[in-house]
């Protein structure tokens, strides 16, 4: 039932609008203003069938249960109705499993952490490298975010590389990769590099296999400022193994993700780039959440917000 869009709190719509209230189910008038509110709020294509079935006593004082079947070839769904003693009004109550979130378990194994390891609040941003917003959101973390909040927190990066729009992200992503296996310092400094000097990479002609070649000498010129195995750094760089970022790339898409950047903040979402006064107010929540005393307020420079690309 993919095209089915279930509400994501309590429910409730008006039945009556231009009629006389109806409190028998089995109303041809009543049984149409159900249909069609229910086709409207799911968006239901009009392939789909919608069968009412019967009204039964509730638990929730004033209404009574209602299950309603959604039809579509061999596949159907039932969903759980509320609807009014009175038939004015049509309720629905989803229910999440709040232990099976999977923003609170994105796996952040063995990434670089940027501040302090043991922080009670940990900032998961999805990155793109090539991503203009990205760069923007970066510039946000580092240094505004890091200086203001310093031991409290701590940001881990996952790869999110968009490469329908993004020709050399994924190597970008593959490169960072072979870096964090020797240094997380060396890696964070090609991060900050990539997301300053975007223009580099692209080059004039914006010639793919050059910026391939850019992407890799950056790498080995940092590899080199950090006193890396060159060695080991050249054969990962020539690998080009893609699992790793696969992996990060499908977690993001398992997660709703569908651009770049996206920062989870101890399981809070936030889409897109945003201004750092924003920012710091889901960091102040989750701080509060976990027991810590957020840094005095203070004005944020005001970042111009925008959707992920």
């Amino acid at each position: 039932m993919s095209h089915i869009r279930l509400m994501a709190a309590l429910l409730a719509v008006c039945l009556t609008a231009g009629c006389k209230a109806q409190t028998a189910v089995n109303d041809p008038l009543l049984q149409r203003h159900i249909e069609v509110m229910v086709r409207s709020q799911f968006n239901l294509p009009p392939s789909f069938d919608v069968i009412l079935g019967a009204r039964t006593p509730s638990q929730m004082p004033g209404y009574d249960a209602l299950p309603v079947t959604l039809t579509h070839g061999a596949k159907s769904q039932v969903v759980n109705f509320l609807i009014s003693s009175d038939g004015k009004t049509l309720a629905r109550l989803e229910t999440f499993d709040l232990l099976k979130d999977p923003s609170f378990t994105i796996n952040a194994g063995g990434r670089p952490v940027r501040g302090n390891p043991a922080a009670k609040v940990t900032i998961i941003n999805f990155d793109d490298l090539e991503c203009p917003y990205c760069a923007r959101m970066h510039l946000s973390l580092f240094p505004a975010t890091l200086d203001r909040y310093k031991e409290k927190v701590q940001v881990v990066y996952k790869d999110f590389p968009l490469m329908e729009i993004h020709p050399w992200a994924m190597h970008a992503s593959i490169d960072a990769n072979c870096l964090a296996a020797q240094s997380g310092d060396v890696y964070w400094t090609y991060v900050d590099y990539l997301h300053s000097h975007a223009e580099e990479v692209n080059g004039k002609d914006r010639n793919a296999s050059q910026s391939f070649a850019t992407l890799d000498r950056i790498a080995r010129q940092e590899a080199v400022l950090g006193k890396l195995d060159s060695g080991r750094l050249d054969a990962c760089l020539a690998k080009q193994d893609e699992t790793q970022v696969r992996a990060s790339l499908n977690e993001g898409l398992a997660l709703g993700l569908e651009g770049a950047p996206a920062l989870f903040i101890n399981g809070e979402r936030i889409p897109g780039a945003v201004p750092e006064d924003q920012l710091w107010i889901v960091i102040d929540r989750a701080l509060r959440a976990a027991g810590e005393q957020p840094p005095p307020a203070q004005a944020a420079p005001t970042l111009a917000a925008g959707a992920g690309n």
